[in-house]
């Protein structure tokens, strides 16, 4: 009996702990502060739109409209970033103290200068200049080595007869090749040993060396 009242009370205990918890967590209607406002710039005292208004480690957040007004509900204690490019960042604290409901604050933002190095601003080169530096330029040999593999017509056919054909080239010819084949159907597809062109694109590989046995 008496293990039975001591579970009793064990739970009842463990219960009204997690109800003061979830209190303690859950806000009340007490402490919701609507915050609003404009944010400004220090010098000129004008609006700065599209401001940004982010309650720092909430994930909530607004933007302020062309003239820089927002508005939005915050909580006591809350910590608040107002930043926009072009100015440093300013962070707030909702008092805790509060009597009322709302909250209002004129926010001044200060710019953020960057000083970039200086860029030295040089006239156009005459035509002259130009060719003189362009022919007295040295090109690396390496780099002349590789213009000349480039263009090496030997190299280029082998590259052509050794390179598989991506999926582009595949698909052309598949799709060249049903249309043949839809074009010519019911009757006898044309023979390339008739056709002149035929002949004379095989003279030209002939002379190439395109049947020649590659090592």
């Amino acid at each position: 009996m008496k293990q039975s009242i001591r579970i009793i009370l064990l739970l009842v205990s463990l219960a009204t702990i997690t109800t003061i918890k979830a209190q303690q967590t859950q806000p009340s209607k007490d402490s919701v502060i609507q915050l609003f406002g404009v944010v400004m710039t220090a010098d000129s005292l004008r609006g700065v739109p599209s401001a940004s208004v982010v309650v720092l480690g909430k994930g909530r957040g607004t933007i302020t409209n062309n003239d820089g007004i927002f508005s939005i509900a915050v909580l006591k204690g809350d910590r608040i970033m107002f930043s926009s490019i072009g100015f440093k960042e300013k962070i707030i604290d909702i008092p805790t103290n509060l009597t009322d409901n709302q909250y209002s604050v004129i926010q001044l933002l200060v710019n953020d200068t960057t000083y970039l190095p200086a860029t030295i601003l040089k006239p156009r080169p005459s035509r002259e200049q130009f060719e003189r530096d362009f022919v007295n330029t040295r090109v690396p040999d390496d780099a002349y080595e590789i213009a000349r593999q480039n263009t090496n017509e030997a190299a280029r056919r082998i590259l052509l007869a050794t390179l598989p054909a991506d999926g582009k080239e595949a698909v052309n010819y598949q799709l060249r090749q049903q249309a043949t084949k839809a074009y010519y159907a019911g009757q006898t597809a044309p023979m390339n040993i008739l056709n002149p062109f035929a002949w004379a694109d095989f003279i030209k590989a002939w002379k190439r060396g395109d049947f020649k046995s590659k090592q």
